[in-house]
């Protein structure tokens, strides 16, 4: 029997099983397909809260809040596993090609200098003095120099390492059925029954599909994204770059990430001929040169959504052995140190306010 059991083992489900392990937990954890291989795999590993959330105050101080773990929680994990991860903090660019889109990024800036996130509007030309790619048609860009962009599998692969040296298991099963029984709950798969005193379900999209015992099923909805894999032609781009119908992830290797589609089709994780066009030619507009890199591939993830866009972390009040950690929907590598941190207040019962933010009790009895 397991102190913890971790249901999900991506970037929430690794973060929250290194927290919980190094803390001296015995903890293991249950996923079908194993490290990072669901949405956390198809992720560009963007950090860009005062993007993501500049319409939602909540969910950007929660980025916020969780931006400024990231340098130590990357240090920690490299270190403590001895695996490199790709970590930078060169900012992003976005950028406008006409008058409206002009008109967005000055409410942004606006946006950013009343909260006081500091970000600098910049003239066509002095954006394509940072990013020669660009074309000569930019006419305005934003840059706001805290973003940055992590390797989402590579760190996920990091913190299980570490979660190992601290005992953690992991075991291939799906999870089909949550119940309480006597002194903890049992937890039941397609390889068996297992028990734990608590239970952490951070399945991402498919929290959805798992029977829990006197609960109605969460909110979460899966949202297909295509990403693409470029060989980008020399010289390369230094930050990430938005465009209003993409954006760019460099990588050390010269490689490049293009993203992303955001589809409603249920649980088909295929990749598929339309979304590969869209963003091919979305990537050719914000950088011409895009015609000319070299296809390496096209990877697709689930995200999990909610019906107000922020996670549900937090314990259930049907089960209270049970916490929740899903729903990040596209800031799930941003909030993960922030979320480990708070299941394992959750589970120490300690108060919180992102707790109050992100409890499931605001879509009912969970």
């Amino acid at each position: 029997m397991a102190d913890v059991l971790v249901i999900g083992a991506g970037i929430i489900g690794c973060a929250v099983a290194d927290s919980l392990a190094s803390q001296g937990a015995a903890v293991q954890v249950i996923d079908p397909r194993g490290v990072a291989a669901g949405a956390t795999q198809a992720s560009g590993g963007m950090l860009t809260p005062h993007t993501e959330g500049v319409h939602a105050p909540d969910l950007e101080a929660l980025g916020t809040r969780s931006l400024a773990l990231y340098d130590e929680f990357v240090t920690r994990a490299a270190e403590n596993s001895g695996r490199p991860v790709v970590y930078a903090r060169t900012g992003s660019l976005h950028v406008a090609f006409d008058d409206a889109e002009a008109a967005e990024l000055e409410r942004l800036a606006a946006a950013h200098r009343a909260r006081g996130v500091a970000s600098t509007l910049l003239p066509g030309a002095d954006a394509r003095q940072l990013e020669p790619e660009l074309p000569a048609d930019v006419a305005r860009a934003l840059l706001i120099p805290a973003h940055g962009f992590v390797g989402a599998a590579g760190l996920a692969d990091a913190l299980w390492t570490c979660a190992v040296a601290h005992g953690a298991r992991m075991m291939a099963a799906t999870v089909e059925r949550i119940a309480s029984v006597d002194g903890g709950l049992s937890v039941g798969t397609n390889q068996g029954t297992f028990s734990a005193s608590l239970v952490v379900l951070a399945a991402g999209s498919w929290v959805s599909t798992i029977e829990i015992e006197g609960v109605a099923p969460l909110p979460v909805r899966p949202v297909r994204g295509q990403m693409l894999h470029l060989r980008w032609p020399a010289p390369s781009v230094s930050r990430i770059v938005w465009g209003a119908r993409c954006y760019t992830v460099p990588w050390p290797d010269g490689t490049m990430l293009v993203g992303a589609t955001s589809e409603d089709v249920g649980f088909e994780e295929r990749a598929t001929v339309t979304g590969v066009r869209d963003l091919l030619d979305a990537v050719a507009e914000l950088m011409p040169r895009a015609w000319q890199a070299g296809f390496t591939g096209v990877k697709v993830g689930l995200r999990p959504a909610t019906p107000d866009d922020l996670p549900i972390v937090g314990r259930s009040v049907r089960l209270p052995g049970l916490v929740y950690a899903t729903g990040h929907y596209r800031n799930g590598v941003l909030l993960a140190p922030l979320t480990a941190e708070l299941v394992a207040k959750a589970l120490a019962d300690e108060d919180d306010p992102a707790l109050e933010i992100t409890a499931p009790s605001r879509f009912g009895e969970h």
